[in-house]
């Protein structure tokens, strides 16, 4: 495997195995793209089977719930009951789900399929940022940005992928999804050993000294990181559900432009995702949170009026540094919690996505009685909140 040393604190060498961070973020992008495949096939189920909105409503939330509330459960379990094997446990279950999903005859066993892949998700999402962690050689910024930077290209390609397969050759095709399940249980197996191995070797270093800050401190901080992530995870669900509803309306143009407009913005938030991490581990996590929520203010103010034009230089310059955000908040939660690592990955994933779920219904209520624009109007003051990272505690105390 190929690695790179670096020296850590305590004057023993650590490695960084990136072998492990590309294995972590090719199944990451394996997982999140087997997620939206769900969705990129509500038309056709709900076709073959006749349902009305609200059993589409009740899949959403089955998925919703297992894949956000177990996530923190899972991390927990984790942390005090290590079990490196869960990876690949994990991977099986979102492909007994997409099976599920492929040939189930009944509303029921879909039901059943969308739960399986939330649970899959569950596991997959904690378990996988500890071995981020363990392989990062000190470089956590770096190796949660790897991480991460595969669940955003999963996310952007899995509707395509439905679009180009599954719609063309029916709900049956969905089971050519499952082989990349399958394909992701045999790297993860891999990276499982590798895990095993590596944990032994760290029960022989020397362990890091703690932070030393009181346990009131840490849980106002962890309050903060939470806020910030809601305020990030609402204006991107504002963007990634309802921005080409936005350019429709205000610009006129075509579904197909439209369309293209968001792929630049998942590019930019892609792009930001990278850079993030690597830029908090060279000058700290809290001045990335900072640069990350707060600064991108004056662009969000800005949007809702700007020209076509503008309109698409602010939403690339937002997509980029507001995801720049995420890693540094995830590891900055880890470092105020480093023998929780797990919890923390589970509580900040499951967070994130359950937020995004749900502000994206909500905004759609607002959207109906006030109009688009509006909900854009309303969604630029949220990095407002990102000035509640002068509680976080400074650089020197982690």
């Amino acid at each position: 495997m190929t690695t790179t040393s670096t020296t850590a604190p305590q004057g023993h060498e650590l490695r960084t195995t990136y072998a492990i961070l590309a294995a972590i973020s090719l199944c990451h992008l394996t997982n999140d793209l087997m997620q939206s495949v769900l969705a990129a096939i509500y038309p056709l189920l709900k076709t073959e089977f006749s349902l009305d909105f609200w059993h589409i409503g009740l899949l959403t939330l089955v998925f919703q719930l297992t894949a956000s509330l177990l996530q923190p459960l899972v991390g927990i379990a984790t942390d005090r009951h290590p079990f490196p094997w869960a990876l690949p446990i994990g991977m099986g279950s979102t492909l007994i789900g997409l099976l599920l999903l492929s040939v189930a005859p009944t509303y029921g066993l879909l039901i059943c399929g969308a739960g399986l892949i939330g649970i899959g998700s569950s596991i997959f999402h904690p378990e996988a940022s500890r071995v981020a962690r363990a392989a990062s050689g000190g470089r956590f910024g770096l190796a949660q940005s790897a991480f991460q930077v595969g669940g955003n290209f999963g996310t952007a390609i899995g509707p395509l992928l439905a679009a180009l397969i599954v719609v063309p050759l029916g709900r049956g095709s969905v089971a050519i999804f499952a082989v990349l399940a399958l394909v992701g249980m045999a790297i993860l197996t891999g990276v499982s050993r590798w895990h095993i191995s590596e944990r032994k070797a760290a029960a022989k270093r020397p362990k890091p000294a703690g932070h030393g800050l009181p346990a009131r401190q840490v849980r106002i901080a962890m309050v903060v990181l939470l806020a910030l992530l809601f305020s990030k995870q609402v204006y991107m669900a504002s963007m990634t559900s309802y921005y080409t509803f936005f350019l429709i309306e205000r610009f006129g143009l075509t579904p197909a432009g439209a369309q293209k407009m968001l792929f630049l913005f998942l590019v930019a938030v892609a792009f930001g995702t990278v850079i993030g991490g690597p830029v908090g581990d060279r000058i700290g996590r809290r001045t990335v949170i900072w640069v990350s929520i707060l600064g991108v203010l004056p662009l969000t103010l800005l949007l809702p009026y700007a020209s076509l034009f503008w309109t698409g230089v602010l939403s690339v310059l937002i997509g980029v540094v507001l995801a720049s955000a995420l890693p540094a908040i995830i590891v900055f939660a880890q470092e105020l919690a480093p023998d929780r690592v797990g919890t923390v990955a589970g509580l900040f994933f499951g967070a994130a996505f359950g937020v995004a779920g749900i502000a994206a219904a909500a905004l759609g209520l607002i959207a109906d009685s006030t109009g688009i624009t509006r909900v854009f109007q309303g969604c630029a003051l949220l990095p407002a909140l990102g000035l509640l990272a002068a509680f976080l505690p400074r650089r020197g105390m982690l």
